[in-house]
């Protein structure tokens, strides 16, 4: 990941996202290429030991925080985080995100949930018109009985995979569950967010509609657009 910050679109959202943080804050890292930039942006910022609290919302990020100096904490009923930070696979109308493309969307959703601002950073070829037009919506699952969990999905979706690692072995979260990745149909999102979630076996999916309150699109110039939500997502 030493390279992550070569890419320009991704340099410049992350560079967007260091004028948002100051010291003394307790930040929510959630996953992914832009959020492992913007640690390691941190790093630079304030070597040895920023003054700076986080909550990382996968094992992953969580090791690079702490390999930056960030003091790690749990996240209670006592912790607010002043502001969250995660990446997305696609931004949709109105900030509407598809998230789980890394595995993480149950305790990406947990974080972002308690913080005061979410900020999310993609790149600007992230932008969709319709919610899962370009990537699956990841659905995580309990491991017994997955394929009678996938089933019931199958009512609500066209099409629905178990997601495996390279070895052939399936992708367990850092909760212990299965992700199914699904097919999204063309239907109103909030709905199927609803029907989903209510799926017997069903723990958590990749629909993050109501979480962001602005998203920073990194363009291959090195420029960023900012969506907040008077004016967010694609045009129709």
């Amino acid at each position: 990941m030493a390279g992550v910050l070569r890419d320009p679109s991704r340099a410049a959202v992350v560079a967007a996202a260091m004028e948002r943080i100051e010291p003394g804050m307790t930040l929510g890292l959630g996953s992914g290429r832009a959020v492992f930039g913007l640690v390691q942006a941190l790093a630079v910022r304030w070597p040895g030991r920023p003054p700076l609290r986080a909550v990382a919302a996968s094992s992953a990020t969580e090791v690079r925080a702490r390999a930056a100096g960030l003091e790690m904490i749990s996240l209670d009923d006592e912790v607010t985080l002043d502001h969250a930070f995660d990446g997305a696979d696609e931004v949709g109308p109105g900030l509407g995100l598809v998230k789980g493309g890394g595995g993480a969307l149950l305790r990406e959703k947990l974080v972002l949930a308690a913080a005061r601002r979410v900020t999310i950073l993609a790149e600007a070829h992230k932008l969709v018109g319709r919610l899962g037009a370009t990537r699956p919506l990841p659905v995580e699952v309990v491991q017994f009985a997955w394929p009678t969990t996938r089933r019931r999905l199958l009512d609500l979706v066209p099409a629905v995979a178990l997601r495996l690692g390279p070895g052939g072995a399936p992708v367990i979260t850092d909760e212990g569950h299965y992700l199914l990745d699904c097919q999204v149909p063309e239907v109103d999102p909030h709905a199927l967010a609803a029907a989903v979630k209510a799926t017997l076996g069903v723990v958590e999916h990749g629909l993050f509609l109501d979480h962001a309150d602005e998203v920073l699109l990194g363009n291959p110039d090195g420029t960023v657009e900012v969506l907040t939500r008077l004016r967010g997502g694609p045009p129709p």
